[in-house]
C-alpha cells in the first residue's frame, strides 16, 4: 500500500511540474526529451557495408512497466540495438529495436526460441517507437503527445515463460530524419526476419544462433508477422522459421478505408499517405494533389503524433473533407491501384505454419481481408489454420472490436506459438473457413 501511495504522488508532483512547465512554454515540443536518444538512433550516414541483419550498433536499455518502476518488473535483461534491413525499394537502411534476454529458463523442448514480435500501430513520430517506451512506459509531453506501451503486458508474460522476445521499431520509428513507412509490406518484413538475424548476432545471450524463430503480432504487428512469414523462404531461407501468429492483419489495404472512415483510429489514414509519400518518392505530389487543406493538415500533423494523440485531434471525422476526390476512385486509379496491389499480403507461400486469428465484426481491419489472405495461402499449400473471434459488435466506431480480440486471443495464440517450438503437430483448417 505504501509504494502504490509513493507512486501516486510521484504522478501527481510529475503532472503538477509538466503544467508548470506547459504554461512556462506554451510550444508543442513532442520532442522535448529526444536529446536522450539522438545519439543512438542517428543513422550513420554513409550505412557502413555488410548484410542485411548486421548488428550497427547496441547498448543497455532500462525496462520499466511504468515511470517510477515500482510496480513490477519485465523478467529480462533489455537490449537496445541498431541493424542493417532493407527498405520496401530493396534499398539499405537501419532499424532499431528491443532484444529481451529473459531471466527464466525456456521449459520447453529444444534450445530457448526466439519469438520476433511485430509491434501494433504506435503513431508514426519518433517518440512513439516501443524500444524508446519500454524506457518510459508512459510518454508524455505538453498538450495531447501522450502514449503507453500497450504491448508490454505480452512481452512481460512471454519472457516469463521463457521466451526470448526481440521486437524492432520498424523503418523510420525512432530512427531520426526518416519517416516510418506504415503498414509497408516489405519494408516490415523485412525489418521482422533482419530483426531475427540481429538477435541471434548478439553476443553473451542464450540463444542458438541457429535455433528456432516464430513471428507475432496484431493489427499492424500482424501485417508485419504476415509479411515476414512469407517472405522467409526467399528473403532469409538462414531463419529457421516453426510458425507465425498474425492477428488481424491488414493484408489489403485497399479494403480498410471505408472500415477507417469515421472511426475513432481514421487518423492511421494520415500515417498511411506519410508512408506512401515516403517509401514510393515519385508519386508524392500526386499524393499531396489529392489532399485538400484540411487533409494536409492531418497529414503534417499525424506525421509527428502518436496514437492517442492522433484519436484526440481526429476521432470520428470523415475522409471527404481531407480529399478532393471520392477515395474509391482513388485507390482504384493508377498509380494507386499498382501501389497497393504491391502492398497485398498473399501473394508468397509461408514456409512454415500460420495461425490467423480475426474478429467477425472488426471495424477497422476487415475479418474479409484476412479471412481472404488465409485462402490465398491455403491455394498454395500453406498449413494455415484460421480462427474467426465472433464477439458481437459493440461500439463500432471506437475499434473496440479491434482492440478486445487483442487480448482475448492472446493467450490462446502464445499456446499455439509454444505447441510450435515443442514441435508438436499443427490443425490447420484449410476448406474449412
Amino acid at each position: 500500500m505504501g509504494r502504490v501511495l509513493r507512486l501516486v504522488v510521484g504522478l501527481l508532483t510529475v503532472g503538477f511540474v509538466g503544467v508548470a512547465s506547459a504554461h512556462a512554454d506554451r510550444s508543442h515540443d513532442p520532442y522535448y526529451n529526444e536529446d536522450a536518444y539522438t545519439a543512438f538512433y542517428t543513422p550513420p550516414d554513409p550505412i557502413p557495408p555488410g548484410q542485411p541483419g548486421d548488428l550497427i550498433r547496441t547498448e543497455p536499455s532500462r525496462l520499466v512497466l511504468e515511470p517510477s518502476g515500482q510496480l513490477g518488473m519485465i523478467m529480462a535483461t533489455g537490449t537496445r540495438v541498431m541493424y542493417r534491413s532493407v527498405d520496401g525499394r530493396g534499398n539499405p537502411d537501419v532499424v532499431t529495436g528491443t532484444y529481451f534476454e529473459p531471466y527464466n529458463d525456456w521449459p520447453g523442448t529444444g534450445p530457448r526460441p526466439l519469438i520476433v514480435y511485430g509491434p501494433g500501430t504506435q503513431g508514426q513520430g519518433d517518440q512513439c517507437a516501443p524500444s524508446r517506451m519500454f524506457n518510459q512506459g508512459i510518454h508524455w509531453s505538453p498538450n495531447a503527445d501522450f502514449a503507453f506501451n500497450y504491448e508490454e503486458m505480452f512481452v512481460a508474460t512471454m519472457v516469463a515463460r521463457g521466451f526470448a522476445i526481440f521486437m524492432p521499431d520498424y523503418e523510420g520509428l525512432g530512427t531520426i530524419g526518416v519517416m516510418h513507412t506504415y503498414v509497408n509490406r516489405l519494408s516490415e518484413g523485412h525489418a521482422m526476419l533482419d530483426g531475427a538475424r540481429a538477435a541471434m548476432q548478439l553476443p553473451d545471450t542464450s540463444l542458438d544462433h541457429h535455433g528456432p524463430v516464430a513471428f507475432w503480432g496484431y493489427s499492424q504487428g500482424g501485417g508485419a508477422a504476415a509479411s515476414a512469414a512469407e517472405l522467409a523462404a526467399s528473403y532469409a531461407p538462414d531463419v529457421r522459421v516453426v510458425g507465425s501468429y498474425a492477428g488481424a492483419p491488414p493484408a489489403d489495404l485497399k479494403l480498410m478505408f471505408p472500415y477507417a472512415d469515421g472511426n475513432a483510429l481514421v487518423g492511421v489514414v494520415g500515417y498511411a499517405l506519410n508512408s506512401i509519400m515516403a517509401a514510393y518518392p515519385e508519386h508524392a505530389e500526386e499524393v499531396r494533389a489529392l489532399l485538400t487543406p484540411r487533409g494536409e493538415d492531418m497529414v503534417n500533423k499525424t506525421a509527428e503524433q502518436c496514437v492517442p494523440e492522433t484519436i484526440f485531434n481526429f476521432m470520428f471525422r470523415h475522409l471527404g473533407p481531407y480529399l478532393n476526390r471520392d477515395i474509391d476512385d482513388i485507390v482504384n486509379s493508377e498509380p494507386f491501384s499498382t501501389m497497393f496491389a504491391e502492398q497485398r499480403i498473399g501473394t508468397l507461400r509461408p514456409n512454415a505454419p500460420v495461425l490467423i486469428n480475426s474478429n467477425h465484426f472488426d471495424p477497422l481491419v476487415p475479418w474479409i481481408g484476412a479471412n481472404q489472405l488465409g485462402r490465398d495461402w491455403c491455394a498454395q499449400g500453406a498449413d494455415v489454420e484460421f480462427r474467426t473471434n465472433e464477439e458481437p459488435p459493440f461500439l463500432n466506431k471506437t475499434s473496440t472490436n479491434h482492440a478486445l480480440p487483442m487480448f482475448v486471443d492472446g493467450e490462446p495464440a502464445m499456446q499455439w506459438i509454444a505447441a510450435r517450438f515443442n514441435g508438436e503437430p499443427s490443425t490447420p483448417n484449410c476448406g474449412e473457413f
